[in-house]
């Protein structure tokens, strides 16, 4: 990885200046790299491209990779990764594809990937080598959307703050096209809401322009760069913001939305507030004991979403056969027939349920009464194996339901040696595979038994995981279970253990 700091910036950057100082000053010596705060980003974000000259290139082994079980990994690994952003650097005919810029103290240092044989930095990067730094198509989206995300972020939490006293704790720019947000002390109403939304989009439509007021903090100025409007007055938002402690040599700025805000920032945004339209979800998607998480939308994503929102809508009005304005209703009306179709279910599986219960404990009886004549010797009491198909989601809840009902038909007298049992329940999916999963139950009269019952099972089926407690036991199967097969298996299998 090479690191290389790039010095001034050729004039054609400053068609587009935004940045407001009677005095400050921009270096023109090309040995001395600008400060960070007055970059050609920084200064033009629409800039594409520019003319500029290598002040300094080293050589960079990065560290290895910290510990994925390290508990500091999460977000000190993400703080410190290098994510991959394509911005080539031309020279000679040679483009470089810089990785990723990333501040040190108040400079800028780009870092480009050479080839893997390199042992030195290449003579077309060496100090003093003049380059074009391009911004390609995906580039220049990419910045577009975050400028966009960034001066909507500071129009909104100036807006907050400003008409409902509610500062902004912290907000996030999240990954392309996922909505940003802002965390607040407190949820705000709808009311709140569509008065926000409201008031930040007359400001959008006013077209207020945005601009910086930069105070050097270093002596690295040698060109004015004059004033181009007044300066709104100070507000809470500016107050109580420091820098970051590492920053030194850079230069201090205030971003200025015109007559609403003022907040100290180094980041890049868009000149004027007419290129923004924000959206505000109704309410909080997330809370904790200190913050509410409100979304928005701006710029490109705003655009972004309401194409997939249309698409999406588009396509449910396809599949429930009706216009686009009749969707809500009609989804309200097949989840209310879905609820109706799940309570039915419910009710005929209940009942069948206790059907099965109850002829098992029938089955049971007759067994009994005919002196133990079926499928074990009275001593060892009834042994029944229940295979059955079924591909309902509460398979595990219907056979639990099966053993209440079968313990509740009990014969009041079978009680003691009597009551001696084992009843194992099976439920696969119609069509198996080999990842299929079979729900398996069982009930026993004594913990013992069950327990002997389980680990028999167990060690017979190497896929069948589980466990519980007392008289009752339940775990998965997973493969391919037949009653004829697997069901006889597991007969004899309790036949012999019990």
């Amino acid at each position: 990885m090479m690191l290389i700091t790039i010095s001034r910036e050729s004039q054609c950057c400053w068609v587009l200046c935004r940045i407001i100082s009677p005095s400050l000053h921009v270096p023109s010596d090309t040995s001395a790299a600008i400060p960070v705060g007055l970059l050609a980003c920084q200064r033009d974000p629409l800039l594409r491209s520019l003319k500029t000259t290598i002040v300094s290139a080293a050589l960079l082994k990065p560290s290895p990779p910290p510990s994925l079980n390290k508990a500091s990994h999460t977000k000190k690994a993400k703080a410190s990764s290098v994510p991959t952003f394509p911005h080539p650097v031309l020279q000679d005919a040679v483009v470089w594809n810089v990785q990723v810029v990333k501040r040190h103290g108040g400079l800028a240092v780009h870092y480009v990937k050479p080839a893997e044989d390199v042992s030195d930095v290449p003579d077309v990067l060496a100090s003093g080598k003049n380059v074009i730094v391009e911004l390609g198509p995906a580039g220049f989206q990419r910045r577009l959307d975050h400028m966009s995300m960034h001066t909507s972020q500071h129009l909104l939490s100036s807006v907050i703050d400003s008409t409902l006293k509610t500062p902004t704790l912290t907000w996030s720019l999240t990954p392309w096209p996922s909505p940003a947000y802002i965390d607040l002390p407190r949820p705000l109403t709808a009311a709140e809401i569509s008065s926000v939304q409201d008031h930040v989009n007359r400001h959008v439509f006013a077209g207020r322009r945005v601009h910086v007021q930069p105070a050097s903090t270093g002596a690295t100025a040698t060109a004015t760069i004059d004033i181009i409007r007044a300066e709104p007055q100070p507000s809470s938002r500016e107050l109580g913001r420091g820098l970051p402690r590492d920053y030194s040599g850079g230069v201090h700025r205030l971003v200025i939305i015109d007559g609403v805000d003022r907040t100290p920032c180094c980041g890049t945004h868009l000149p004027s507030l007419s290129t923004l339209q924000l959206f505000l979800f109704p309410s909080p998607t997330s809370s904790s004991a200190t913050s509410f998480r409100h979304l928005f939308l701006a710029g490109p994503r705003l655009l972004d979403h309401l194409a997939s929102t249309h698409a999406l809508l588009a396509r449910t009005a396809g599949v429930l056969s009706c216009g686009a304005p009749e969707t809500p209703d009609r989804v309200a009306l097949v989840v209310d027939e879905s609820k109706r179709r799940e309570k039915r279910v419910e009710d005929l599986e209940r009942e069948l349920a206790g059907v099965l219960g109850r002829q098992l404990a029938e089955e049971m009886a007759r067994w009994r009464a005919a002196d133990g004549a079926g499928p074990g010797p009275r001593d060892d009491g009834w042994v029944r194996c229940l295979s059955r198909t079924d591909d309902s989601q509460t398979a595990r809840a219907f056979l639990h339901a099966v053993t209440l009902a079968f313990e509740a038909h009990l014969l009041p007298e079978q009680t003691g040696e009597a009551r001696r049992f084992t009843l194992l329940l099976a439920s696969s999916p119609p069509s198996q595979t080999s990842s299929s999963t079979t729900v398996v139950m069982l009930l026993g009269s004594e913990e013992k038994r069950v327990k002997a019952a389980s680990e028999e099972l167990k060690r017979q089926f190497a896929t069948l995981k589980g466990g519980g407690k007392a008289t009752r036991w339940s775990g998965k199967f997973v493969g391919v279970w037949l009653a004829e097969r697997e069901g006889k298996t597991a007969q004899s299998l309790l036949s012999r253990s019990s």
